[in-house]
């Protein structure tokens, strides 16, 4: 009989319950559940609202199930709806009528409110873990390949010269933001809403600040309904959730690019990639692939709760127990793709001959032209259009830019000087940007250090 039968005549239909369980899903929340009731009732004991040996009771029953739970003989039920009362059910077998005081002055609504944000809270932590490690795991690439050039990209064609290190450190920057996404939502997260009942609050004297201190909460949410009815630190999580799977898949978009053979600028180790059932030569980069996939899962539950969100009227609704397979199911998603990533990226081999060969096209070292024409006073529209008509003549001839003589230069470059023909060297061309955030030696060297004491 499910705990709040009272009011009605006949138990729920078969299919009802089937329909609306979420024990199923919801039972990964009973270490949240239980602290959270723990705290709950040791304020209730201490304000004097239930009976102090009763409250003892309580906990110690409490720390029973819990032990039931993580030992694998705690029996679930469907027909008990979800892990709340699960646990208040077995408690009350436990210790009696004791038991059915725990859920005084609390409704399910700031109930499952509460475990979800001290879910959220253990969780961004140990996304945090994920994220440095494999921040940990490009940074240790970078330092060791700190020399190798290769080629940049626009719209997927050369552009300029680049560090691999350079390239690397990038997607230091974003998980370092992902990072940030994650801690700054924390503040917003680590609200109390216990306390707030089914809408409107309590008339019993609950110390709703000291179960906050008590779960190591930094305050409690300021209205009852805002408390029960609102799920946005799930969205919040969600689109961090959706936007370190964006930058996951670009970046296995890359390694995917570097692995092809029309690329081959990397090499992966075998325990990291797959063959084909049929072709017997294919090595295929799907660890890689799995990645990019992956992502359109976690955005589909960002947008599954914002739509489910958007017509709920205050407060609560049944709605809300849609909340949770969703974001369930992004946060392994995204953990599991940063924990396999990591160790992929651990097999990653450059081939500096095919990188160094790509970015030692004359044609990648154009704007270093452009830019040379700049400092002798030419504004630099001109000097794009000149060195523009100067890469049409070499196409042109089927000539490479480095091969040009001064004077062919001259018919497009007015200004050109023998100087300008020793400007297409990739690695004079790294070297020359050596401004911050730049793809200079001496600037990713800057950075790499930063990332090794940011990451300590």
């Amino acid at each position: 009989m499910a705990l709040w039968s009272g009011r009605f005549s006949r138990g729920t239909d078969n299919l009802v319950q089937a329909f609306s369980e979420s024990i199923s899903y919801d039972h990964r929340l009973y270490p949240y559940d239980i602290q959270g009731s723990i705290a709950h009732a040791r304020m209730l004991g201490r304000q004097g609202i239930i009976p102090q040996q009763d409250a003892d009771s309580i906990i110690a029953g409490l720390e029973q199930i819990r032990a039931e739970i993580e030992s694998g003989a705690f029996v679930f039920k469907t027909e008990l709806e979800d892990i709340h009362m699960n646990i208040e059910a077995r408690l009350i077998d436990l210790i009696g009528p004791a038991g059915a005081r725990l859920h005084t002055g609390r409704s399910r609504n700031d109930q499952i409110a509460t475990d979800e944000r001290l879910f959220l809270r253990a969780e961004c932590a140990q996304l945090d873990v994920l994220l440095i490690a494999l921040q940990k795991a490009l940074l240790q690439l970078a330092e060791e390949h700190q020399e190798l050039i290769m080629p940049g990209f626009t719209h997927l064609q050369h552009a300029q010269p680049v560090l691999f290190a350079h390239h690397l450190l990038a997607y230091l920057e974003m998980f370092g933001r992902d990072r940030e996404r994650f801690t700054d939502a924390l503040h917003r997260i680590n609200r109390l809403p216990l306390g707030a009942g089914a809408i409107a609050g309590s008339t019993l004297p609950l110390d709703r600040e000291g179960v906050a201190r008590e779960l190591g909460f930094e305050s409690v949410l300021q209205n009852s309904m805002d408390a029960v009815a609102d799920r946005d630190v799930l969205l919040e999580t969600l689109s961090g959730l959706a936007i370190t799977a964006m930058h996951l898949s670009r970046l296995a978009e890359d390694i995917v690019i570097w692995f092809s053979q029309e690329f081959a600028f990397i090499e992966l180790g075998d325990a990291f990639t797959t063959g084909s059932s049929l072709m017997p030569q294919k090595k295929n980069p799907d660890v890689a692939e799995l990645a990019r996939g992956k992502t359109g899962r976690v955005y589909g539950h960002l947008l599954a709760l914002l739509t489910t969100m958007k017509g709920l009227p205050l407060t609560y609704n049944r709605d809300l127990q849609e909340d949770k397979e969703g974001l369930f199911d992004a946060l392994d998603t995204v953990k599991m793709t940063l924990e396999t990533i990591t160790a992929m990226l651990a097999t990653l081999r450059p081939v500096p001959e095919k990188m160094q060969a790509a970015a030692s096209d004359p044609a990648l070292m154009a704007t270093d032209l452009a830019e040379w024409l700049v400092r002798q006073g030419v504004p630099f529209r001109d000097a794009h259009h000149q060195v523009g008509r100067f890469v049409a003549g070499c196409l042109q001839r089927q000539q490479s830019l480095a091969d040009a003589s001064l004077e062919q230069m001259q018919e497009s470059i007015p200004l050109a000087t023998a100087e300008c023909l020793q400007l297409f060297d990739c690695r004079r061309s790294v070297n020359a940007r050596d401004l911050t955030g730049g793809t200079a030696p001496a600037q990713v060297r800057r950075q790499i250090e930063r990332w090794k004491t940011l990451l300590a």
